[in-house]
Formats: C-alpha cells, sequence, structure tokens
C-alpha cells in the first residue's frame, strides 16, 4: 500500500495548475530547484511519471490521477477542519468549478450566491465550452463541472439542470442589410457571424445541419459582454441563450435572422461523488436555479 506524502502531492498540483517549475515555485515559495526535486522524488516513489514536459506542462494519466486524488483529499480535510473549529473561526474553502462562459453571465452566479457568503467560498472557475468542460472533471482539474454532456465520469454523479434554447440574433439593421428576407444558402456566403471561440461548435453545427454551409465569415470574439455588444452594433449575427437575450429583443436592439430556429443545448451538474455537506449544499443551490431560469430537459 502506497503511503502518500502530501507536501510532494501539493507540489505536483502547484505544477500542474500553473503550468510552469517557475510558478509553482512561487505559488508554494520555495525555489524552482526544490520543485524539481520533489516532482523527481514523487515519481521515483510511484516510478512512473507524472508530468509530460510539454509548454504548458501537462498530467499523464497517473497525475491526473493523484491531481483528483489530492483535490479530494484537501477538500474533505478542509471540511474537517471547519467542523472542529470554534464557530467563526473557519477560513475560506477554494471550488474548483468548470463550467460555460453563457452559464457564468446568466444564472450561475445568482444560484450559488447565498452558497458562496454562507461557507466563506473562494471560487476557481475554469471557463471553456459547455462540451469540453468535462475534459477538466475528467482529468481532474476541477471538483464539479457544468457540461452538455450526459454521461458520468467515472466517480462521479450527472445530475440534470435543464437546457439553455439559442436563436440567431441581429440588430434590425444588420438584418435588413444581409438577410431581410432572413438566412439562405445564398446569403450565409456574405453575412458576418459572431463565434465565441475555436472551440464552441454551436454556431458551426448550426450552419452545417441547416444550410450545408462548413465555411462563413466570422468574427471571434470570446467575451460574453463583447460578444452581445458585437450584435447589438451590427458586426455580425450569433446565436444568444433566452437568457440574455429576452430584453435585447423587448427593447427592439435584436431580432432573429432565422425566426422558425431555435437550438436546445442541455446542462448537466458533474460533479465528485464525495458526499459532503459543501458539496451537497452546492448541488442544491444550482439545481434549484436551474429549475427557475432553465426550459426543462425533454
Amino acid at each position: 500500500m502506497i503511503m502518500f506524502d502530501y507536501r510532494l502531492l501539493a507540489t505536483l498540483t502547484a505544477i500542474l495548475e500553473e503550468g510552469s517549475f517557475e510558478k509553482a515555485a512561487q505559488r508554494l515559495f520555495i525555489t524552482q530547484s526544490a520543485v524539481s526535486q520533489r516532482l523527481r522524488q514523487l515519481e521515483d516513489n510511484l516510478g512512473q511519471t507524472l508530468v509530460v514536459r510539454s509548454s504548458p506542462l501537462a498530467a499523464t494519466t497517473a497525475g491526473q490521477r493523484l491531481l483528483k486524488h489530492y483535490k479530494q483529499v484537501s477538500l474533505l480535510e478542509s471540511e474537517l477542519d471547519d467542523d472542529l473549529k470554534n464557530p467563526g473561526e473557519a477560513g475560506f474553502n477554494t471550488l474548483t468549478i468548470g463550467l460555460n462562459a453563457d452559464s457564468i453571465g446568466t444564472w450561475f452566479l445568482p444560484a450559488i450566491q447565498n452558497f458562496v457568503q454562507d461557507n466563506k467560498i473562494l471560487l476557481d472557475l475554469k471557463v471553456d465550452d459547455q462540451e469540453q468542460t468535462h475534459h477538466l472533471l475528467r482529468t481532474g482539474e476541477v471538483l464539479g463541472c457544468i457540461s452538455a454532456s450526459s454521461s458520468a465520469v467515472q466517480g462521479c454523479r450527472c445530475i440534470p439542470l435543464g437546457q439553455m434554447i439559442y436563436r440567431p440574433l441581429a440588430s434590425p439593421n444588420f438584418i435588413q442589410k444581409y438577410a431581410p428576407e432572413g438566412l439562405t444558402p445564398e446569403n450565409i456566403a456574405h453575412t458576418p457571424v459572431a463565434v465565441f471561440n475555436r472551440k464552441d461548435p454551436l454556431q458551426h453545427r448550426y450552419l452545417e445541419q441547416k444550410f450545408g454551409v462548413t465555411r462563413f465569415p466570422h468574427h471571434l470574439i470570446p467575451a460574453c459582454d463583447g460578444f452581445i455588444s458585437a450584435l447589438v452594433k451590427g458586426f455580425a449575427y450569433g446565436l444568444v441563450p433566452d437568457q440574455q437575450s429576452r430584453e435585447l429583443i423587448q427593447n427592439g436592439q435584436l431580432a432573429s435572422i432565422d425566426p422558425e430556429c431555435e437550438i436546445p443545448v442541455p446542462l448537466y451538474w458533474h460533479v465528485w461523488n464525495l458526499q459532503t455537506s459543501l458539496m451537497q449544499q452546492l448541488t442544491r443551490s444550482l439545481t434549484a436555479e436551474a429549475r427557475k431560469v432553465l426550459t426543462p430537459l425533454s
């Protein structure tokens, strides 16, 4: 049975989260040489490589498993430490969560506002497309994630939240200029679209499935507020969830460029199968808010 030196596991975690030995050393307040020595000692003890020396540094499969183990143990120890202290003495707990930008920009923060304040939580949010966050959980980088996938990761629970409905929207002036009769296979090649980032497949899938188009002019705008602002200012059309667009449609700033189109994106909460008080409270907060603001899954 392996007895882990958690000082070495903490060093491995710092290396993988910071992406370099230098930044890990700064975070741990030790020398870069000491970081290298601790990693080498851990790898020697286990007899296998834990970190791929790439740029940025990446975890091997064994490294991912150790990262996940260390974070789970740290969470359990932190919660136990708080339970043993007198009321008011407990410090902050840091929770790492993976989720998509649209959830942050709409319903996620209101969902956990009371939870964060009541439990002295510090958030470490890792933002990625809803179809990519699953990977963050699988590699142990986060303790939970909001994902479009319904497949549970081993050792985790998958809880349905609901779905966000996306519609292709643009400013009325943009629609009048580029597609007064709506989008067609003929005008798509000349109508710029806004894409959140290169990992976001939603726009590409929509245009390919409906119009058979795989190449089209597009802006890359990886910021929620900037994305919406670009549409309102007439730079492009883009897919926007109802939670962000209702007021803009009501006041006439945006309208649908393809009125019959609505694209449902399911969301699921994946979380480590740790039955701790914090995880249970977090899950209750997310599911309660999701019932209020998301469309039920069909």
